[in-house]
């Protein structure tokens, strides 16, 4: 495990650069924090789907406080080791944050509408979408717009703000923590890397800031999300999936891969593996996030159990039970370091 990892879950004293970056983070947890409050009163706290029963046990007082503030830690102790910049994506305009406010919270009871008066996955079954796996057009979360629309696309960076109460930036830099720390003393110039499942963009965001020399390139699936984290990012963004990537093999240095396997089908995590360790140089890493499993962390059991229960997420049970280091090992690639914070684990594998 890298030292970042074993970090004690209480307050650091920090650098000027890391109370800075913390005293942002603590305006950014308080904005977001308030949005999803907002959302959750105004379009009715969703109740336990039938059939629902926890089989684990409450964390212990204080913990989840704990594990969440871990984040918000960790990111600001990285800032001030110069491994990567002080960045945070912010709406233009001095109302855009009370417009994305209300649109966020618009769309949050028409959510909780609509979850409530089917309760079933959505499968969207539009002609035009055809060409696209069948698992990817499942409205993940209940998703108004699934992954196809600008809407959606613009809409997704504030949903998992306010589901996180801002910690979901935070959270997805621990891969890029795992990266800085390996790339630290290469020459960017010449290195490649592909930001896979780059969805609306704040993580290419925040690898370009990283990496300013290297060729940092954006792939998703859906063509309004690319669309959204080009102009986000301002990076070259490939439209394409991420079990048949258009890359020649060895042809990589890196690449990032950020919320992606728990929305895959078990047999397409086997597919993305292998494609993943083929598009790599000998020597290249993968920068590797998601979900923690409940071995990670047993105490936040019960919200791992209710996660896919409230939001619509077919594979993330399948997820839990994955020997990730397993299923990486068997396409080619070893396990370097590790980091986790919160609700989300960073793995470093190298080819």
């Amino acid at each position: 495990m890298s030292d970042a990892d074993q970090l004690p879950r209480r307050r650091i004293a920090f650098a000027p650069d890391a109370r800075a970056a913390r005293a942002l983070g603590a305006v950014k947890a308080a904005w977001w924090t308030a949005n999803g409050w907002a959302a959750r009163r105004l379009s009715g706290r969703p109740s336990a789907p039938a059939g629902f029963t926890p089989t684990s046990s409450p964390p212990p007082a204080g913990y989840v406080r704990a594990a969440w503030r871990e984040a918000f830690d960790k990111d600001a102790v990285d800032v001030a080791a110069g491994l990567y910049p002080l960045a945070e994506a912010a709406p233009v305009g001095p109302l855009a944050p009370f417009q994305t406010a209300l649109d966020l919270i618009g769309d949050a009871r028409a959510v909780e509408a609509r979850r409530r008066r089917e309760g079933r996955a959505e499968i969207r079954d539009e002609a035009d979408l055809a060409a696209y796996p069948v698992y990817y057009r499942q409205n993940f979360h209940y998703q108004s717009g699934g992954w196809f629309t600008p809407e959606s696309a613009r809409r997704y960076e504030a949903q998992v703000e306010a589901l996180f109460s801002g910690a979901a930036g935070p959270m997805r830099r621990r891969a890029l923590s795992l990266l800085a720390r390996a790339w630290k003393d290469r020459d960017q110039r010449g290195l490649r890397l592909v930001d896979l499942a780059c969805g609306s963009g704040s993580f290419l965001t925040d690898l370009r800031g990283a990496f300013p020399r290297a060729t940092v390139m954006g792939l998703d699936l859906s063509a309004a999300y690319l669309a959204e984290a080009r102009a986000r990012s301002g990076a070259a963004v490939i439209q394409a999936a991420a079990e048949r990537l258009p890359f020649a093999d060895a042809s990589l240095d890196g690449i990032a891969c950020v919320y992606l396997f728990h929305e895959l089908p078990p047999k397409v995590r086997t597919l993305v593996a292998a494609e993943i360790a083929r598009v790599l140089r000998p020597g290249g890493v993968l920068a590797f996030a998601d979900s923690v499993q409940a071995a990670d962390e047993p105490e936040l059991g019960r919200l791992l159990e209710a996660f896919p229960a409230f939001f619509h997420e077919p594979y993330y049970e399948s997820y839990q039970g994955a020997d990730l280091d397993a299923l990486f090992a068997a396409a080619g690639l070893t396990r370097r370091d590790a980091d986790k914070a919160f609700l989300t684990k960073a793995v470093l594998y190298a080819k």
